[in-house]
């Protein structure tokens, strides 16, 4: 019998950590019949990003992903990640949507539950582990894994005792950021061993080169489960590579008894799937001792990085880098891990982006400085709460104890596009991009975003026109960026760009007479008149602007409102955070030039307020 048992990640995240989750189910589906023969502990397949990933850029069901997985993996574990009271969006939700939500995934598929809180605040925990235990699953109960002046492992050794109390089956240490070394691996597994006795599993990032060392001081301290990817998606910021793993420990008192060769064929399929997704890959994902700093997980890096290049700042990486570190001591050393990598990282690229740290504060940052999320690990900055939320109430009890019952009006909301309870869940989940989902799905309209031909790589830097600009068209206007276009001189030469943040291929046929009589300078005349923004620029102090591109989730003023310095004007939502834009000036509002669905870039005046001070 096997001593150590595998959790294979290549499903999940392994492709969340290095390519930004943009793997599609039909290039999962053919490779699942060997995986589901090779005799893995679990195969980790859906939660995490997946599911927001599925609705947002892809356009698949994420339910009807997990219905195909467990068909094709009918002798496997499937395990999901779960935020726990976050479930799989960015806020707390009521206890009933959690207890439905949990019920849905069990009957879908899903036999196993890591269940973790950004927070590792046990209150967010007890009702998704409560419902995975009365559904007959798995429950796997996690310490999320950091280091900073207020954690150390008596601390962890504590929460690994109140989650067997609260009916675990195993204990994952869940070192998303790659931050344990292999002698505090040992100590920490050691006193978890003698404080426990469910089954420990130990799931590790290789950004800091150091998870495979980890690994072998973790079994020789008692862990029994290990998380690993197969190596076409593995390493780096993603996990050790299965193979490297198994083949370290065959023949000794820790071998996994999986057959090598089964797992190198799974290896030479996705690495080519792999290829196919080259424009999401990232120069940040390789092996990056900074982790050790910046605590930046794996399964952030590459969104990072992939939102950062659609900001066109992908140049700033290293500054935002440096600043995630001072947002996380700013809030009292939160672990890294969604929602609050997400969090504390759009915070910090806000305050790389304009210059002044906490100018713009996202809703979700003044939710935490709340204490919306739970109980922060350590002391709060009191000035920049203070600057965010002012003197608003902190909430000291259970986040969820303040919510409200949600399910039925969740349903009363979505009852002319959603089809069933799942859908329900969808919506709950992404209101917005769900409910455009759904009802795209329902119309049969849904179109993923494209997949780019290799050759649509924009390799030069000289280019006759403008790459991004934004276009008018029916009174619609779109936010045009050119990421690349297919071959010269061809009659009808295909061009790759995202309009409105969603990748399209457009196929421009040329027309002789404007290369005639305009040659490049015309070309470059043409594209920069069609590259007016329909929005003023700011001119005055009663402008309102973005610090950076995103869309108008809300507009909450309307012309002829007075409103006061601070008042909250807009909802943007950027890298799935909101901010709320606020007024700068008191006065009465002259112009709003959003609406509700607009995408919006910064130098443009949004709302304009006449000064009355």
């Amino acid at each position: 019998m096997a001593k150590t048992l595998i959790s294979e990640l290549v499903l999940r995240d392994g492709h969340q950590s290095t390519i930004a989750t943009r793997m599609r189910t039909d290039d999962m589906l053919p490779m699942c019949a060997k995986l589901d023969s090779i005799g893995f502990w679990s195969l980790e397949a859906w939660g995490g990003a997946t599911f927001d990933s599925c609705v947002r850029f892809l356009k698949e069901d994420p339910w009807e992903r997990l219905k195909r997985l467990r068909k094709a993996l009918p002798n496997s574990r499937i395990q999901m990640l779960l935020r726990g009271q976050n479930l799989l969006g960015y806020r707390h939700y009521s206890d009933d949507v959690v207890r439905e939500f949990v019920k849905k995934s069990a009957s879908n598929g899903i036999d196993v539950f890591r269940i973790f809180d950004a927070m590792n605040d046990m209150r967010n925990l007890r009702v998704s582990i409560e419902a995975v235990k009365k559904a007959g699953k798995h429950a796997e109960g996690c310490i999320s894994y950091t280091t900073s002046p207020v954690h150390d492992i008596p601390q962890f050794v504590l929460l690994a005792a109140e989650l067997e109390a609260l009916g675990c089956d195993t204990i994952c240490i869940k070192d998303m950021a790659g931050l344990l070394t292999p002698y505090a691996t040992f100590e920490l597994v050691k006193a978890l061993r003698a404080a426990i006795s469910v089954p420990i599993h130990l799931h590790s990032h290789s950004t800091s080169g150091l998870s495979g060392m980890c690994f072998l001081k973790a079994v020789e301290a008692g862990a029994t489960i290990l998380d690993t990817c197969n190596s076409s998606f593995g390493e780096g910021a993603s996990h050790s590579s299965t193979e490297s793993i198994v083949a370290a420990l065959q023949g000794t008192p820790y071998d996994t008894g999986l057959d090598l060769a089964a797992i190198q064929e799974v290896t030479a399929y996705f690495t080519e799937v792999r290829k196919k997704y080259w424009q999401f890959e990232s120069e940040f994902t390789g092996v990056d001792t900074r982790v050790l700093v910046n605590h930046v997980p794996g399964g952030m890096i590459s969104n990072l990085s992939n939102q950062l290049k659609e900001l066109d700042a992908l140049n700033r990486m290293d500054e935002v880098l440096a600043e995630i570190p001072r947002v996380r001591e700013d809030m009292g050393y939160p672990p890294l891990v969604t929602p609050t990598s997400q969090i504390v990282g759009t915070q910090a690229v806000l305050n790389v982006l304009t210059g002044v740290r906490y100018k713009s504060v996202t809703n979700e940052v003044k939710n935490y400085l709340l204490g919306h999320y739970g109980k922060a690990p350590g002391t709060i900055n009191e000035k920049v709460r203070k600057m965010a939320v002012g003197d608003e109430e902190v909430t000291t009890c259970r986040p969820a104890d303040l919510l409200e019952d949600e399910m039925n009006r969740l349903k009363a909301d979505s009852e002319t596009f959603a089809q069933s309870e799942e859908d329900v869940l969808t919506y709950a989940m992404f209101p917005d991009i769900g409910k455009t989902f759904l009802q795209e799905r329902n119309a049969k309209t849904l179109r993923p975003e494209p997949l780019l031909p290799k050759e649509a790589a924009t390799t030069s830097t000289e280019r006759y026109a403008p790459n991004e600009f934004k276009v008018t068209l029916h009174g619609e206007t779109f936010h045009i960026k050119l990421t690349g276009s297919g071959h010269h001189g061809e009659a009808q030469r295909p061009f790759y760009v995202s309009v409105d943040g969603i990748s399209e291929e457009v196929i421009v046929e040329t027309l002789s007479e404007i290369e005639v009589s305009g040659g490049s300078g015309g070309k470059k005349k043409a594209v920069e008149k069609a590259a007016t923004s329909s929005r003023p620029r700011p001119s005055h102090q009663g402008c309102v602007a973005t610090a950076m591109p995103g869309t108008i989730v809300e507009v909450k003023t309307k012309v002829g409102d007075t409103v006061e310095a601070g008042d909250g004007l807009l909802v943007i939502e950027a890298m799935k955070m909101e901010n709320e834009i606020q007024a700068p000036v008191s006065g009465v509002v002259i112009s709003v030039h959003v609406k509700k669905g607009d995408s919006v870039a910064p130098d443009e005046t949004l709302v304009e307020i006449q000064c009355t001070e």
